[in-house]
């Protein structure tokens, strides 16, 4: 406690802040000190007698922050400082420090809302944003506005817009520590990375670099495991004797995790660290940083249906953290594997992890506290449509009630700290679903191209020896080692097994009901899944002739996934263990290949057709109407009448007249209101075909209605003989077309209301030989010319010379005219 760090400048209006407002925003940079003085400062102050709860996002972190505040008492941990996480914990009745991993807060939040004998909750490392450091802030801020007004919170962070999380905290005060870092120099690349150049090569090169190039401690950042173990091959034989290479990521032994932060006697030490090593943690004697430039964050995985970690690039705020890390203990350099240049397209800040990993746990968790994300005061609100979609696996896996309640099974799972897939089945096959959730938990042991059947990924985790004498494709011992070593954790947790044993096949399906996968027809392995989506399996597996599976990993293509590891089930397992969901369903639909109403009686599970049947009882009304969607196929069919029919409505509509619309547009579009009624008998393509719609238009028209529209736009023109000939209205004037001779005698131009018809004179053949608005004048003015031509070639038809007295005829003379 003797050490003067740059967080105590802080510590008098912090206290202050928390004693006046009962909570506060702190600000210091990394290497100030806040993780392990302010709990102990605020201690010391006497701001409450209940304990003090520190969330650490990592579990390094917070055994490594408990281990040094209790040093810094003289004590062991577990006295007046303890750490808890899951699976583990070092605590006694005197503990005053109480240093948890955030999934623990929660927990406690849910089985006692009023955490009881707490006076005190501090979100540390705030700005990672992580899911449940923000619901667990959420969470705590109405437990304080509801229950517990004496609750103290603090949210510190390193890299944060503050006035934010303040405001949202109530609008406590933000106090700010400036630190005493040392100057660090930047070194840039030169120019970008190749595309074709390895990662992991460029990063050992970079290292090899450094190494000879500088002095002192070296702290190496990379995304994952992964990449660690290749950078430290690649590496190993190419550095000098006095380098020691100290790997660093969560899943190491705890053990191995301590050694790579202690300092090295007698050499350089090379530490090949993940994210872990950003903040909380101290690391001895750092002076260099490599920036590899890239980070791992969870985000929502369509092909697991689960949270995974992917693979981004840095952010600047990232960057700055990590590049700080060379300035504790002297002057210090950092490399960044990318250039200058590359700097500015950087994102300034990582993403809350609520915008982009899944959401069911949060919707459990809410369900469980009976709110809703809206009821609570989240800084960044979870997307409303994710939050559905994770409401609707929750319901499917019986976890909520139709109205999105917390159901019984639904508390048993969420008390449990896996995904609730993975909950669902531990909680109804106990300890026998330990291997799979812990394999599922995981990433493949199996390298790319192994077969896709998940048994032997099971087999491999269950009976390593066994499975390396039975396959060719070789399993990775770390992976391995952490899904035997998580399931033996879980077996404890659950302690029994289902009473009713469940095959493999069958608890890969209470994870994933909505991957059941049933084989469409056609040589190519391609399913539908009970979902709705499609997937197909690699040409040639092992699964490929498989009529059902359950898809436990895809590649996340919308259209259709590739699927990356399934395992085959009955159609019994089936039926055994989704009976409450398999249903027999009416359908009646238009089916386009066909050109057809097809009806049929289908037993679903799903999208899944289990049993099809031919629906032969299907009322008329019913096929009908999935005709109604043939014709939006096939489109409308114009009789000639039909046709004229609408275009004398639509004249009148145009003049203002108040009829219903016929353009073809507006009768698609309420093809229920006029067409339904007579589509009886109308079953197939042919059937619309031969379907004349007349009737169906005019019956659209009340009595009323025909009689403005017989009066304003008539259907025919009645000749001189008294034929009525149809008047067409679908061009820009209404027209009619009848033999010259048939029009002997009119003296008038017929008309429609004030509109004069358009007239087409046709000859004897049926040609046309004159078009007018003008028959007067066509008689007084054309006639005579018509006449001359016309005589000579149609003698046996009458051509008076004055046809205005003559009578209208449709018949040839009887004799040769003189």
């Amino acid at each position: 406690m003797s050490t003067q760090l740059p967080i105590h400048d802080a510590i008098a209006p912090l206290i202050a802040a928390l004693r006046e407002h009962g909570g506060a925003v702190l600000q210091a940079p990394p290497g100030a000190g806040k993780t392990t003085i302010v709990p102990l400062e605020m201690l010391a102050a006497g701001l409450t007698e209940g304990r003090i709860l520190m969330l650490e996002p990592r579990r390094l972190a917070a055994r490594a922050a408990a281990e040094r505040m209790a040093q810094s008492l003289g004590e062991a941990p577990g006295q007046t400082v303890g750490y808890r996480m899951r699976g583990e914990a070092k605590l006694s009745g005197v503990t005053r420090i109480e240093v948890v991993t955030e999934g623990i807060l929660t927990r406690m939040l849910q089985t006692d809302p009023e955490l009881s004998g707490v006076g005190a909750v501090i979100f540390d490392e705030f700005h990672e944003r992580s899911l449940n450091a923000d619901l667990g802030l959420a969470l705590c801020i109405e437990i304080r506005e509801a229950l517990r007004p004496d609750l103290i919170l603090l949210a510190m962070s390193a890299t944060l817009d503050a006035a934010p999380v303040a405001e949202l905290m109530g609008g406590v005060p933000v106090i700010t520590s400036e630190g005493r870092s040392f100057p660090v120099e930047i070194r840039w690349l030169d120019r970008p990375i190749p595309k074709e150049r390895r990662f992991e090569d460029m990063a050992a090169e970079l290292v090899l670099r450094a190494v000879a190039e500088t002095q002192g401690g070296m702290l190496v950042f990379l995304p994952g495991e992964a990449e660690i173990r290749r950078v430290e091959a690649l590496i190993a034989d190419r550095l000098p004797p006095c380098c020691h290479v100290r790997p660093l990521f969560g899943a190491m032994d705890f053990a191995k995790q301590r050694s790579a932060i202690a300092p090295v006697m007698d050499g350089r030490k090379i530490v090949l660290a993940t994210a872990i090593a950003e903040t909380s943690l101290t690391i001895e004697d750092i002076r260099v940083v490599i920036d590899c430039g890239r980070a791992r964050r969870a985000r929502f995985d369509p092909a697991s249906g689960m949270s995974r970690l992917v693979t981004d690039p840095v952010t600047r705020a990232e960057a700055t953290q990590r590049a700080g890390r060379a300035g504790r203990v002297s002057e210090g350099l950092c490399y960044r594997m990318w250039t200058k240049g590359e700097e500015g397209a950087l994102p300034a800040y990582p993403p809350a992890e609520i915008e982009e990993a899944d959401l069911s746990g949060l919707a459990l968790e809410l369900a469980v506290w009976g709110a809703a994300p809206g009821d609570l005061a989240f800084l960044t609100p979870p997307n409303p449509g994710a939050y559905a979609e994770a409401q609707a696996l929750l319901r499917m896996l019986g976890a909520l009630d139709d109205d999105n309640r917390i159901t019984p099974h639904g508390k048993v799972i969420a008390a449990l700290p896996l995904h609730p897939r993975l909950a669902h089945v531990m909680a109804l096959a106990g300890a026998q679903g330990a291997t799979l959730a812990a394999l599922l938990s995981d990433r493949d042991p199996l390298p790319r191209k192994a077969p896709v059947d998940l048994h032997l990924r099971l087999m491999a985790a269950r009976d390593p020896r066994d499975y390396a004498q039975r396959h060719a494709h070789i399993a990775n011992r770390g992976v391995l080692e952490r899904i035997r070593t998580e399931a033996k954790r879980l077996t404890r947790q659950v302690g029994k097994t289902a009473e009713t044993p469940f095959s493999d096949a069958e608890m890969a399906a209470l994870a994933y009901p909505d991957r059941v996968g049933m084989r469409r027809k056609g040589d190519a392995p391609r399913y539908i899944l009970s979902g709705g989506k499609g997937a197909v399996l690699p040409e040639g597996d092992d699964l490929s002739a498989a009529r059902l599976i359950v898809a436990t990993d895809l590649d996340g293509n919308p259209r259709e996934a590739r699927i990356r590891q399934a395992i085959r089930i009955t159609e019994a397992e089936i039926r055994g263990l989704f009976a409450d969901q398999i249903d027999w369903h009416d359908l009646c639909v238009w089916d386009r290949r066909e050109r057809r109403v097809v009806a049929r009686q289908q037993e679903r599970f799903g999208a899944l057709v289990l049993d099809d049947r031919v629906w032969k009882t299907a009322p008329a009304d019913v096929m009908a109407r999935a005709m109604l969607d043939g014709v939006r196929d096939l489109g409308l069919i114009w009789s000639d009448a039909a046709r004229r029919f609408a275009a004398r409505v639509e004249l009148l509509r145009r003049a203002g007249e108040d009829l219903p619309a016929m353009t073809e547009t507006a009768l698609l579009e309420q093809l229920e209101d006029w067409l339904l009624p007579y589509l009886a008998e109308v079953r197939t393509a042919q059937d619309w075909k031969r379907f004349d719609m007349l009737d169906a238009l005019r019956a659209r028209l009340d009595f009323e209605q025909m009689q403005r529209l017989d009066q304003g736009a008539p259907a025919h023109f009645t000749t001189p003989l008294g034929r009525k000939i149809p008047i067409d209205y679908s061009g820009d004037a209404p027209e009619i077309q009848l033999r010259l001779q048939e029009m002997f005698g009119q003296t008038t131009h017929p008309r429609v209301g004030s509109t004069p018809l358009r007239v087409t004179l046709l000859s004897p053949a049926g040609r046309p030989v004159q078009t007018t608005t003008d028959i007067p004048g066509f008689w007084a003015n054309s006639y005579a010319d018509v006449r001359k031509d016309m005589r000579g070639r149609y003698p046996k038809h009458p051509w008076p010379e004055d046809p205005t007295k003559a009578d209208p005829t449709l018949r040839a003379n009887r004799r040769n005219p003189t």
